[in-house]
């Protein structure tokens, strides 16, 4: 296993944090007592997000019932849920006056539909407080419940996302709690119960992968129907999660960029800083376009 400096690339240097928007954000979410993905997973775009009043909200807690080896999210017994959440979040999409929001959660594996009651209730708060955003969903598997599933997806999310995170053969030793079939599997589903709405997904490089099982998992994920693929560089939170093995350069991130395009995705994002819900408007505008058409 290879051991990397501690100087990062200069491909992956970011701004801090600051500026009157990021503080001002920071402040709402505080005042609400709502949690942020931006926040509790550390995502190095943080900083640019916040400043432009973009950001994902974290429903159902800030404690995870799962230990992925590259998540900085905490483990442990989570808190009971707080069913004013969605309302909140709503509120705070109103005073954001946001055109595009994602929602997202920890894993809630005690509860017997995974949160999906919760996930439907924020959407349907959003509808009810700013009708013309846009919805997105960034959801767990729900340990492969259909039923949960569909809960969250009659509710209507304009785009839905299920994170693979990493290749097959990685799964065990990135995702323990997790099933690389079982999240393809989620996708699909999705896409069957609404066959108009985008499916999107995303996955990290630099923890161990080579290069044709990176191609594997695109074919996986299309042969699955998924429209949009986010492809981003693994960066680790603590020397307790598990080490970065390689520093993919943006050649690379380029590279699987066409490969994917060339098997028919609608939209590729592929850079050593693109995450999930980076710029998650610029991936789903096409769609949007097509129906104002």
């Amino acid at each position: 296993m290879a051991v990397l400096p501690e100087r990062r690339p200069d491909w992956l240097r970011v701004r801090l944090p600051a500026g009157d928007n990021y503080n001002d954000l920071k402040n709402l979410m505080r005042s609400k007592s709502l949690h942020t993905v931006c926040e509790e997973a550390r995502c190095p775009n943080m900083g640019e997000c916040w400043a432009n009043r973009t950001a994902t909200f974290m429903i159902l807690g800030s404690v995870c019932t799962r230990s992925c080896g590259f998540c900085a999210v905490a483990t442990g017994r989570p808190m009971a849920l707080d069913w004013e959440e969605p309302r909140r979040v709503a509120e705070a999409v109103s005073q954001m006056d946001l055109n595009h929001v994602v929602v997202t959660s920890v894993n809630r594996d005690e509860l017997h539909d995974g949160g999906a009651t919760l996930f439907a209730a924020t959407i349907r708060w959003i509808r009810r407080l700013t009708p013309t955003c846009a919805v997105e969903v960034l959801t767990p598997d729900f340990k492969g419940s259909r039923d949960a599933l569909k809960v969250v997806m009659d509710a209507k999310p304009d785009v839905f996302n299920h994170n693979v995170e990493t290749v097959k053969r990685l799964y065990h030793r990135v995702r323990p709690q997790a099933v690389y079939e079982r999240s393809l599997q989620t996708l699909a589903w999705a896409k069957d119960l609404y066959s108009d709405k985008p499916t999107k997904t995303g996955f990290m490089l630099g923890l161990g992968e080579t290069h044709d099982e990176i191609v594997e998992l695109l074919q996986d994920i299309r042969d699955h129907n998924v429209d949009i693929v986010t492809i981003g560089q693994y960066l680790r939170p603590s020397p307790q999660h598990l080490p970065i093995e390689r520093y993919v350069p943006p050649d690379e991130f380029r590279e699987y960029a066409r490969i994917g395009k060339a098997m028919g995705f609608r939209n590729v994002y592929s850079g050593p800083l693109v995450r999930s819900s980076y710029h998650a408007w610029d991936q789903v505008k096409p769609f949007a376009d097509e129906t104002a058409g």
